[in-house]
């Protein structure tokens, strides 16, 4: 007996673990453990130091990446994405925290962990890719600075009771205040760190220099006793074991306060997930399923506030080395979170002679390599316009907040975008010349009577374009008894382009001139038809092409020839 087939197709919906599990053998998983321990021990500083800066423990950026490490792994769309805390929330979370506390944060991340699903589930998570780049370098240079701008304090061991400013110009105006604090011993202990960070890639790319510095620097202080602040005296060390499981109180009075929040944080999740996911189909030579990763990645954020985790997304860095390090399979992933549950049960207690001056150099080096620093000098060389959009957008981050930041860009881009495309639609008269010349409007066969003046519109004639034919309107006296509006090489229309050609037949007829439209396609044709257009101009003054626009020309002129003006507008009026 033949088995029914599925009535739906869930293969569109099926995670990668699950695709790449088929035939999968021993050499595999060798290559797949080896890269998840090497992931695994590269993420370990960086998710310390994403909580650190974000202003939670440390603990909870190493529960973030546990939890967001296996689900996004186990659940995506991505056969190497590694998936956890990364810089681009921080200065996000620590604007939320300074105003609403955890307790605000958790809502946020599971508020933007329903809208990911929400993009995922319908297809339009890939809208993303729609947000203009110098938004995105925008922001992102604007983030990079930011980052870096909350490290300076544990990098020189500034000494103060007075709580770090959350705001740039405040927080920098502190450092200056703070400066002659500094601590000599910090400050020799975190710029060695960052030398070994930097100095390690030219010597050997198999050990990350983050673990290099993060393990000697942890040594020499625990070996030295050098006077520096770490993360035991300064958060009491990190408990071993689990992480306790608690759901996250939900106050409903803050969901419309903390919505925008949210929503930047789902964008800034998607756009950094599938842009990771990009840079890993790239290097390994797979296809991820956007759509699939973003419900991951909502998944992974409705899950890490129950262990009182931070947002997460794709990070680059940690997937680069993934991939590098001979990853196979989301197997890796799952091994990378397995790698740092194992740290956390069994080697939290070495945690506490971390020195927060080694993590600020960690992050520093995240801050240079996610900046994009290097498109700066493509986004100098394109028009005023767009410059304008990516120093907006990178002065808001900065001195303002990430939210308005986003939103400003993108407004002012998209006024950018209506400003672009208004410039490629004409509204032009064709003369006997321009026919001539434009054998492409196949006009050139028919004879264009005197007593008809010809325009067309061509590209989308949408509100930003629409005043072009208005434009016409001082000149109405000057045309002809009967004006034909081409529309064959009109590619869209709205309601501000429909009613400009409501508006420019009131003009006409004002002057007892009538008005025909010929040669609308697509979508122009549908949306002339549904709309109340046919009534104003009248049904019979909307032909199919230009031939029969001629013709109806032609039996207005015969009809209204030698007839007084006031009485040619009377039979206008009931024409139409």
């Amino acid at each position: 007996m033949k088995s029914k087939k599925a009535l739906v197709d869930w293969s569109p919906w099926t995670p990668k673990l699950f695709q790449t599990i088929r035939g999968y053998r021993a050499s595999d998983f060798t290559a797949d453990l080896t890269s998840g321990l090497t992931v695994g021990l590269v993420a370990l500083p960086l998710a310390m130091a994403f909580g650190i800066a974000s202003g939670v423990t440390p603990q909870a950026g190493i529960y973030t990446a546990v939890v967001a490490g296996f689900l996004i792994s186990a659940l995506g769309g991505s056969k190497t994405q590694i998936g956890g805390p990364t810089g681009a929330f921080v200065v996000v979370i620590a604007a939320i925290i300074a105003k609403h506390g955890l307790s605000g944060l958790l809502m946020v991340t599971m508020m933007a962990g329903a809208i990911l699903v929400v993009l995922g589930a319908t297809g339009l998570g890939t809208a993303v890719k729609f947000i203009p780049r110098p938004v995105i370098i925008g922001f992102t240079n604007g983030i990079a600075v930011l980052i870096a701008s909350t490290q300076f304090k544990d990098f020189l061991g500034l000494q103060s009771s007075e709580k770090m400013p959350s705001e740039f110009l405040e927080r920098m105006a502190y450092i200056g205040r703070h400066i002659q604090t500094t601590q000599l011993a910090t400050v020799a202990l975190a710029v060695t760190s960052l030398a070994v960070i930097l100095l390690m890639p030219r010597i050997t790319r198999r050990i990350p220099g983050s673990i290099i510095a993060l393990t000697g620097a942890t040594a020499c202080v625990a070996i030295f006793d050098i006077p520096v602040a770490t993360i035991g005296s300064t958060f009491g060390g990190i408990p071993t074991g689990l992480p306790r499981f608690a759901i996250p109180e939900f106050r409903f009075d803050l969901v419309m306060p903390l919505l925008p929040s949210a929503v930047t944080v789902a964008l800034l999740a998607a756009i950094e997930s599938l842009l990771s996911a990009v840079v890993a189909d790239s290097m390994s030579g797979d296809r991820h399923n956007s759509n699939v990763e973003l419900l991951a990645q909502g998944i992974a954020n409705l899950a890490t506030p129950l262990v009182g985790g931070i947002p997460v997304t794709g990070a680059i860095a940690r997937t680069a080395t993934n991939i590098r390090s001979g990853a196979r399979s989301p197997v890796s992933g799952i091994i990378h979170a397995l790698t740092l549950l194992c740290i956390l049960l069994f080697a939290a207690p070495l945690a506490k002679y971390i020195p927060l001056g080694t993590l600020a150099g960690v992050l520093f080096v995240v801050a240079y390599n996610m900046g994009e620093w290097r498109e700066i000098p493509v986004i100098l060389r394109l028009e005023r316009k767009e410059i304008a959009v990516w120093l907006i957008t990178f002065a808001l981050t900065v001195v303002a907040d990430l939210t308005i930041a986003v939103e400003v860009g993108m407004m002012l881009a998209a006024l950018l975008y209506i400003y672009q495309v208004s410039r490629t639609t004409v509204v032009a008269p064709l003369t006997e010349d321009a026919i001539e010349k434009g054998k492409a409007h196949k006009l050139h066969e028919y004879t264009i009577p005197s007593y008809i003046s010809l325009f067309h519109i061509q590209g989308p004639f949408l509100f930003g374009a629409a005043e072009k034919l208005n434009n016409l309107v001082p000149d109405v006296e000057r045309l002809g008894p009967v004006v034909i509006l081409r529309l064959r090489y009109m590619t869209a229309i709205d309601a501000t382009g429909l009613h400009a050609i409501e508006q420019f037949y009131e003009h006409l007829h004002g002057a007892g001139k009538h008005l025909l439209l010929c040669g609308s396609r697509g979508q122009p044709k549908r949306l002339i038809y549904t709309s109340q257009l046919p009534k104003v101009i009248g049904a019979r003054n909307i032909l199919p092409n230009i031939k029969s626009a001629l013709h109806r020309a032609a039996d207005i002129h015969e009809q209204f020839s030698g007839i007084g003006d006031e009485f040619a507008h009377d039979l206008a009026e009931a024409a139409a």
